[in-house]
């Protein structure tokens, strides 16, 4: 593994209960050095925030990163393995280091699409691979996100899911996906339910089906689907959304 990169400054603290103006937020995308995540740090950077563009191949996020400076971002790569309760733990204490604080957090790292497979007969090996990532990736996060976000009373999260984990929607394809996305949904609901009032707002997106790597050609452009994570990220307090399911910016079902 690479040695950690220096984060280029330490950005200055809101005052307490107040929402942090773009240039001082600090912002987490995990799975972000290619696709929708990478794009999502782009849109952020661009709206002004310091974005950890979080990768499990340190060398690919110095890549991606880079990139994005080039374009007048603020972006630093940092190591992310959502499934690595270690690399969770060591990013926690180089933003507690360097930043002191953490106000958006997108749980965009996912994996385990994949069409061939049936509820009948899917490797449960799979299936847990698909938990760990989708999931309790997320879960990770969030537990080491939250304390951050209640130190400022300012916070927004948004755990990137999809329509097909809906409990209404129809299909046999993709269970190990179906499932792991149905309950982050439902994980999404709780920890908004816990966090109501705190200034943390929390919320599931759907970015629709996008020409990534995963979704393969055919999809809506990739800033159209990053363009709804980036609302979601950036809500103001006023009439505080959270605990909603999202596509395009409007609300869709559970």
């Amino acid at each position: 593994m690479s040695p950690p990169v220096p984060f280029p400054r330490r950005a200055p603290r809101g005052r307490f209960g107040t929402e942090p103006p773009p240039s001082q937020r600090i912002a987490l995308v995990s799975g972000a050095n290619r696709g929708l995540g990478l794009e999502v740090s782009r849109q952020l950077a661009a709206a002004g925030m310091t974005v950890l563009l979080g990768a499990r191949n340190l060398a690919a996020g110095e890549k991606a990163a880079k990139a994005l400076r080039r374009e007048g971002g603020d972006v630093t790569a940092v190591q992310l393995d959502v499934t690595a309760q270690a690399d969770v733990d060591a990013l926690a204490e180089r933003i507690e280091r360097d930043f002191g604080r953490l106000d958006v957090l997108v749980n965009n790292a996912g994996a385990y699409f994949n069409l061939d497979d049936r509820a009948s007969s899917v490797d449960l090996a799979y299936v847990s691979g698909a938990l760990d990532t989708n999931l309790l990736g997320a879960w990770r996060l969030c537990e080491a996100a939250v304390p951050f976000m209640r130190r400022h009373a300012y916070g927004r999260i948004v755990n990137v899911s999809s329509g097909c984990g809906a409990i209404d929607s129809e299909g046999e394809d993709c269970p190990a996906y179906r499932v792991s996305k149905a309950a982050l949904n439902s994980y999404t609901r709780m920890l908004a339910a816990e966090l109501k009032g705190s200034g943390i707002l929390v919320n599931a997106v759907c970015p629709g089906w996008v020409a990534t790597d995963m979704g393969g050609p055919g999809g809506r452009p990739v800033a159209d689907g990053a363009a709804g994570i980036v609302w979601a990220a950036s809500l103001p307090p006023q009439g505080a959304i959270t605990g909603g399911f999202f596509r395009d910016r409007a609300p869709i079902a559970w």
